[in-house]
């Protein structure tokens, strides 16, 4: 009896070591739940998020906060299962987030890079808005591209073959519209003063470029600033927002908390984003009571409500400073 009760004491002790051991073991999923959000037209890290020099500026009453989504990389199986019946949070398979063949510091990388593009597109599209004239400043020309030695950092690309260039869309357009090897007549200012060159496109990744990397740039100072924990291109709507807020007068908050999220590009049309239901917890945490919404993404924000936050259905900038105007009216605004 000793020896059999010693048996099945061994035998319990071996299967809660493995159960322990199965339950605690990763698994290829990562867990989304609420990130951080941040007032465009506030303060992060004892720095504006927004910060403008050089022309009259305003402040606002309210905020206008991104939203993120934030990641739980490494997760094991308990967590997994109590993350699937926690309506705040979803569990997906990693290689979604992660791609085969992508470790973690490529993906953040991309990330990076995609939340500066962001900025760059909010920027523009704010600007233009609001009738600033935005300069398509040089900010790097690449030792081995086929502007070295023709253009330099801080030229301003002014015309392609004397068409304007408005815009880094319109510039990156005109050069791939033709074959690699093409030379073009590239106008641009240096220390004030007009001047054209020739450039002749080469090859780059089997595309036609002239070797330069370029941003838009205002005639005064504007710079945007958050912490490096946000990535992705999402921030890009609530960005051109609060640019716009603080280069008005009026306060387009009305003292009231509005959250969003949502890409812009340069025509300030509004994309789709994902993580919207951990997105709406995450604005509904900080004390926002409504909510941004790209249109493509109104379905799944309809099917995941939170109390408190009223949900406004946004395509394009115009229509984001139309909820805007709305909401500061006491009126409802265009609803998903």
């Amino acid at each position: 009896m000793r020896r059999r009760g010693l048996t099945v004491l061994v035998g319990a002790i071996l299967v809660g070591v493995l159960l322990a051991g199965l339950l605690s073991a990763p698994v290829p999923y990562v867990i989304l739940g609420a990130g951080p959000t941040v007032n465009t037209v506030g303060d992060a890290d004892g720095k504006p998020v927004i910060e403008v020099s050089g022309v009259p500026t305003s402040a606002s009453a309210g905020q206008l906060r991104l939203t993120t989504v934030g990641v739980q990389g490494r997760t094991d199986l308990i967590a997994a299962i109590a993350a699937w019946f926690d309506d705040r949070e979803a569990v997906v398979p990693r290689e979604l987030i992660y791609p085969p063949g992508r470790d973690e510091k490529e993906v953040d990388k991309q990330n990076a890079e995609e939340f500066t593009r962001s900025q760059t597109s909010a920027e523009t599209v704010a600007l233009r808005k609001l009738g600033h004239p935005l300069r398509i400043t040089v900010t790097q020309v690449l030792p081995d591209g086929a502007a070295a030695g023709v253009l330099r950092d801080g030229d301003v690309i002014t015309a392609v073959d004397g068409a304007p260039v408005t815009s880094g869309q319109a510039l990156t357009a005109a050069v791939l519209a033709k074959p690699a090897g093409t030379a073009f007549r590239v106008g641009y200012t240096r220390d004030g003063r007009p001047a054209t060159a020739a450039v002749t496109s080469r090859a780059v990744d089997g595309k036609p470029r002239i070797g330069v990397q370029i941003e838009p740039r205002p005639p005064f100072s504007l710079k945007i600033q958050v912490g490096d924990d946000i990535g992705g291109p999402s921030a890009g709507l609530m960005f051109a927002l609060g640019i716009i807020d603080k280069l008005t007068p009026e306060d387009l908050t009305g003292g009231k908390v509005i959250a969003g999220t949502g890409t812009i590009d340069d025509d300030g049309k509004v994309g789709p984003i994902g993580g919207i239901p951990q997105k709406l917890v995450g604005a509904r945490a900080a004390g926002a009571t409504y909510f941004l919404a790209p249109a493509d993404n109104c379905a799944e924000a309809a099917a995941n409500p939170v109390a408190g936050l009223t949900l406004a259905r946004v395509s394009t900038l115009d229509e984001a400073l139309a909820a805007l105007t709305d909401i500061r009216a006491g009126r409802t605004p265009r609803p998903c």
